[in-house]
């Protein structure tokens, strides 16, 4: 028997401790080991001791770990307005998406090359937000890098639904997905925990036939990027146009599967036409960005159903945090202890949230 994993419960939050204080790798953990930080912590294990913790970790371990992740957000957001204040008919958004974390050198288990073209693993998030709240993350999960982005989808969002349902209430939840994580799988999830879904979908012969039938006098133009508003008119001078129909998803499945809703279509002129002549064409064409969602027309009308499933991309901002802070490395061989990595890297994160909310009220 080894002790490796005695005392986890200080091993964790010296972890945590140390990504707040900016450390990035196991090395960086002696941050704990200086100046006045044995008078914060009643623990400073040496780098080496936290790193051999990491590595006894076992899938299981992970999963445990991850529980500890959940209660703790939950503890915060009983000692802080992690999701503000809003009114009973505003949403909470939940946002799901994967991003590569780039590794070095072929040791590490389950790095390989996935659909970026970078060698690394993917890591899995939710997260939560509303209108006014900065995201804090609910479920996360690392996987192989060769890995589906959809892979895991359902547990994951089965596991923030049920994070979510312990830090607000009585308010309308809308997941909001991009096009990888289109399949029935994820949806149902999604509804099955009381959400909404909101997903982009990609551009197969059902979707296109759809939005053949869409009237042309049902498109309406949207502020959008670079748009101009002419006051002469009261309106918006812009290339894109949003319109909408009713439309069945998975409708190749079984009919108790099949999941009804609308289909909204944002569409802009194709100014990158590929005619080797220069010969104009006879009419206009477009290029079209479709999303499936099953919010009430009455609760979110089609323009600002675009608008608000445009902002999926806040998730982004995210990942690019936690890569610029503790995931700029995954510092271990080991895939358990890069999992375990990641989960303590989300504590990190949430915590340093949860203090800025505090300092600012």
């Amino acid at each position: 028997p080894t002790d490796k994993g005695a005392n986890a419960g200080l091993k964790v939050a010296s972890l945590v401790a140390g990504m707040v204080a900016g450390a990035d790798s196991i090395d960086d953990m002696a941050l704990l080991r200086h100046g006045g930080m044995k008078r914060v912590f009643n623990a400073c294990y040496a780098p080496s001791t936290l790193g051999s913790f990491l590595r006894s970790f076992t899938f299981g371990h992970v999963r445990q770990l991850d529980a500890v992740a959940s209660r703790f957000l939950a503890n915060l957001g009983a000692r802080a307005p992690l999701l503000g204040n809003p009114g009973k008919e505003d949403f909470v958004f939940v946002d799901v998406d994967d991003t590569i974390i780039e590794v070095h050198g072929y040791a590490k288990q389950g790095s390989s090359y996935g659909y970026s073209g970078v060698r690394g693993m993917n890591a899995l998030l939710a997260t939560v937000s509303t209108k006014e709240t900065a995201p804090i993350i609910a479920a996360q999960r690392l996987r192989k890098g060769a890995a589906n982005s959809a892979r895991g989808a359902k547990r994951l969002i089965t596991d923030a639904l049920s994070m979510l349902k312990r830090l607000q209430s009585g308010r309308a939840v809308l997941c909001r997905f991009d096009s990888a994580f289109y399949g029935h799988a994820a949806v149902s999830a999604a509804l099955s925990g009381g959400a909404a879904v909101s997903v982009t979908v990609r551009m197969d012969p059902a979707v296109k036939a759809a939005i053949a039938r869409i009237p042309e006098t049902a498109w309406k133009t949207i502020e959008y990027t670079d748009a101009v508003f002419d006051e002469t008119t009261n309106t918006w001078v812009s290339k894109a146009e949003v319109a909408e129909t009713v439309f069945t998803a998975f409708s190749s499945r079984k009919k108790a599967e099949q999941i009804t809703g609308r289909l909204v279509v944002r569409r802009i002129p194709e100014l990158n036409r590929k005619a080797s002549d220069g010969q104009p064409t006879l009419f206009e064409t477009h290029r079209h960005h479709a999303f499936f969602t099953t919010m009430d027309a009455e609760l979110l009308g089609t323009v600002a159903a675009d608008k608000i499933h445009r902002k999926h991309a806040i998730i982004e901002q995210v990942n690019a945090d936690l890569k610029d802070s503790a995931l700029a490395h995954l510092p271990s061989g080991a895939f358990a202890a890069n999992s375990a990595w990641l989960v303590a890297a989300v504590m990190a994160y949430n915590l340093t949230r949860t203090a800025g909310i505090l300092a600012a009220g």
